[in-house]
């Protein structure tokens, strides 16, 4: 079964760090692309980074870009999502999504395979 579980989420207070995991099984991560979205009570869910199955390169939004650092461990099947700086308007739950066939982007609907979420919560 293909399954993508993330953990890492919590409270922290602004302009402090968190490490956010994403572990796939059933399939090897490295194949697909991954990206990282995010949504607040009341928006859209928003794509943060993610890494093109085309080229293999990193994209991050303009609002986390310099912040954030997107990874990947293939030893252990695992995507990382570094966030420094945080700020109260980084608060949402945060996904992490693949697809096989899409080389990924920022858009939630090019994505098949999706995680139940952590919700990340940064005041003070």
């Amino acid at each position: 079964q293909v399954q993508l579980v993330e953990s890492g989420g919590g409270l922290v207070q602004p302009g402090g760090s968190l490490r956010l995991s994403c572990a796939a099984s059933g399939f090897t991560l490295d194949y697909y692309a991954i990206g990282w979205f995010r949504q607040a009570p009341g928006k859209e869910r928003e794509g943060v980074s993610y890494i093109s199955s085309r080229d293999g390169n990193t994209y991050y939004a303009d609002s986390v870009k310099g912040r954030f650092t997107i990874s990947r461990d293939n030893a252990k099947n695992t995507v990382y999502l570094q966030m420094n700086s945080l700020k109260p308007e980084d608060t949402a739950v945060y996904y992490c999504a693949a697809d096989s066939y899409r080389p990924g982007g920022l858009s939630h609907d090019e994505y098949g395979y999706w995680g139940q979420g952590t919700q990340v919560t940064v005041s003070s």
